[in-house]
Formats: structure tokens, sequence, C-alpha cells
């Protein structure tokens, strides 16, 4: 998941000042983790303390509740509810925070059953479930060896998502979506162009829009396949609260794991 925060904070600074050019400077002093990394850690940490996604969302958003650029308005009612219930949104957050699910379990069918788990305590409508399950699926599929056409024909064919535009066309036209529907298409093609995680990065910040939670999901997508680059993810720690390193460290134990069990 570590790949997700770095798409968030290199994301950051650009959600409402977006950038049409993938020459930018990677980290900056007002690059912050936002609303993606809390939801992607509050995820990790559900899984690895077998609690349910909505308890350890509600948790993290309210152990910080100003992040920067703040959290989406349906959101933030939901997690300051006292009795808090799907709303069924179809935004791109279902998407953002699922990252670990693709990296944690060893099944495509458990990955997405967990998703659609994960999803639906807020984006309980069809797209906001299918954008969770296309990007946890995908991340599975990458990570266990799937190449980057396999992965792009099973998303068409399970989830009918039109993969045919590009990274230039996008960039030429984009506008501010939140939804799962555009933005999740949006960081899969972002991942397919690119030639390395940076390189993915840079792609999905490039394309203006809703930059930091598209660059989140590339980012996520991009570790998969790429893995993550040490002066990268070194820098990008530095962003971080003690509370969220120590569910990253665990997020790394899983992969190692992961990669052990998938060896034999």
């Amino acid at each position: 998941m570590i790949g997700a925060i770095i798409g968030d904070i290199v994301g950051s600074r650009f959600e409402f000042n977006n950038i049409h050019t993938k020459d930018f400077e990677l980290f900056a002093k007002d690059c912050s983790f936002t609303d993606d990394t809390i939801c992607t850690v509050a995820i990790a940490d559900a899984i690895y303390c077998k609690i349910d996604y909505k308890d350890a969302l509600l948790e993290w958003c309210r152990k910080y509740p100003t992040p920067k650029g703040s959290y989406g308005v349906s959101f933030e009612r939901w997690w300051r509810s006292d009795n808090p219930q799907p709303y069924n949104s179809y935004g791109n957050g279902s998407a953002m925070r699922v990252s670990q699910i693709g990296f944690y379990y060893n099944s495509l069918d458990k990955v997405l059953e967990e998703a659609e788990k994960s999803a639906k305590v807020t984006h309980n409508h069809k797209e906001g479930i299918k954008g969770a399950q296309a990007i946890a699926g995908s991340i599975f599929l990458l990570r266990t060896g799937r190449t980057k056409d396999d992965v792009k024909k099973w998303l068409e064919s399970t989830f009918g998502y039109d993969l045919s535009q590009t990274v230039a066309f996008i960039r030429s036209c984009n506008k501010f979506d939140e939804s799962c529907q555009v933005t999740v298409p949006q960081a899969i093609i972002c991942f397919h162009e690119s030639n390395g995680f940076e390189d993915a990065i840079r792609n999905a910040v490039s394309i203006g829009g809703d930059s930091d939670t598209i660059a989140c999901i590339t980012g996520g997508l991009a570790e998969a396949f790429y893995g993550v680059p040490d002066n990268i993810f070194d820098k990008a720690y530095t962003y971080l609260p003690s509370d969220m390193k120590k569910i990253i460290k665990k997020s790394l134990r899983t992969k190692f794991l992961n990669r052990v069990i998938e060896s034999y």
C-alpha cells in the first residue's frame, strides 16, 4: 500500500492546483498525506486487527479530522455521524483506499469479496463497489505475475471499462471528477502507459483532475507491478506520523510472506 500513499503525497499539492506536465518536483515542502492515506491505512489496520472496515475507518478519520484537502462532504458527514450508514456513493474513495486488500489476500475471489466489503460500508452504489474490486483485483493479478495486457483484458471483460484512451488525450481535456467510473479507468491507463513506478505517478499527476486520488490509485497498481524505488520510499516516509508507519511496516512483512508463499 505504500505505492498508493506515495501517489497521494506527491499528488496532494496539485489536487486544487492542477498541472498538465510530467516535469515537476516529485516531493516538495507543501506535499502532505491526505484523506486518501488515512483511509488506506485504516483498511490495512482493519485487516491486521481483524476488525470491521467501518470501525477502522471511523477510528482513523476521527483521529485525523482535518487532513490536507479535507474529506469529501458526504464522507465527512458519515464519519462524524452518531449512526454512520452507507450512502450509495460512487465516489472514488472506495478505490483509493483498497490497495492493501489486493496485496494481502491470496486468491482473486477473496480479494474481490473483501474489496466489496470494504466499499459497502460507505460506497454501496454498484460503481463504487466495482471501482474497489477493479483496483484490488488488478493489484492481486499484477503482483502474482500477470502482464499489463492480461490485466487490461480482465478489467475490460469483467467490469466493462473503456481503456482505449491515452494519457495524452486525457491530459488534453480532463476535468475535475471524483467518481469511480471516470477516475478508475484514468488511473489504470496512467499505469498501463508507464515505464516505471515514478513514471506512473507522473502520468497520474499530469492529467489533472482529482490529482491526489488518481495518483493514489495509480501508485497501488504501480507498486504491485514495479515495486517502489528505495529513494522514493524513504522520502515519502518522512511525511508520515509514527502510527501510520507501524501499519506500513506490517504491510511490508505481508508482501514478503506472500512472495514466499507464491514461490512454493
